[in-house]
């Protein structure tokens, strides 16, 4: 059988952050790094290294799990695919529209209210369906059960409310690329119910997904292959169980 269309090929991909941007903790770690020599020193004075010399490939029918202890580089790699973020060396080659749901209160306008922001949404991400774009709030709206709360200003809403309002535009349509990155945290239990029902006929029907998690029984559920990460490089990509076999011995290690 032919291979599947690729979609996105990552050759090489290195991204630093100045030091000035690092957590003090982070900080403290480059420093204790130093202390043991100038010949094993990690890092140069001013960057340090989130992610390092990746190179990875997803097909359509890909559905990825991407799985690492905090701050192994999840994150700040499907930032870099969505590109929130350039890459200091390397390439991205994206064949296909990306839609990444991240934060709940990313990209939205405070002083607007929900049926504002929910439009304003799905201009950015909906190009493709520009004669939808109606159809696509009208729907959302309705699927986020805010009733009364669509036309006052997000800025009173608490998160539980934005995730609803979010990711009930962000998973009106299915997508080329699809990134969830830890998509149901802040839901109410209710809402979290109805939306994985959305989401997992969102996945079905997208061409490859991404999907960040820290609950292994949903990475198994959606996921036919799995990534893991660790100090910002790739350490493994492949079978899911023996992923989780190497993430709970670098759980151990850190530990």
């Amino acid at each position: 059988m032919p291979d599947k269309k690729l979609l996105i090929d990552i050759q090489d991909l290195n991204l630093a952050f100045p030091l000035r941007l690092i957590t003090s903790s982070s900080v403290r770690d480059v420093f204790i790094s130093t202390l043991a020599g100038p010949f094993s020193k990690k890092y140069n004075r001013s960057t340090f290294p989130v992610l390092q010399n990746i190179n990875l490939q997803i097909r359509e029918g890909d559905r990825i799990g991407l799985i690492g202890v905090n701050g192994a580089g999840k994150s700040t790699l499907c930032r870099c695919l969505s590109g929130f973020y350039q890459p200091g060396s390397g390439r991205i080659i994206r064949n296909g529209q990306i839609r990444a749901l991240f934060e709940p209160a990313l990209g939205l306008y405070p002083e607007l209210s929900g049926r504002e922001n929910a439009r304003i949404l799905a201009e950015i991400y909906y190009q493709q369906y520009r004669n939808d774009i109606e159809a696509i709030v009208k729907e959302s709206l309705e699927f986020s059960e805010l009733k009364d709360f669509i036309d006052a200003p997000i800025k009173t809403y608490s998160k539980g409310m934005l995730v609803r309002l979010t990711l009930s535009v962000l998973s009106a349509r299915p997508a080329d690329i699809l990134i969830l990155d830890e998509v149901f945290d802040g839901a109410d239990e209710f809402f979290r119910e109805k939306l994985s029902a959305r989401v997992r006929k969102l996945i079905d029907q997208s061409g490859a997904v991404i999907f960040v998690s820290h609950y292994e029984a949903q990475i198994y559920e959606v996921s036919n292959r799995a990534v893991v990460m660790g100090e910002g490089k790739i350490i493994y990509d492949g079978d899911i169980t023996a992923a989780y076999a190497l993430y709970r011995a670098l759980k151990g290690e850190l530990n």
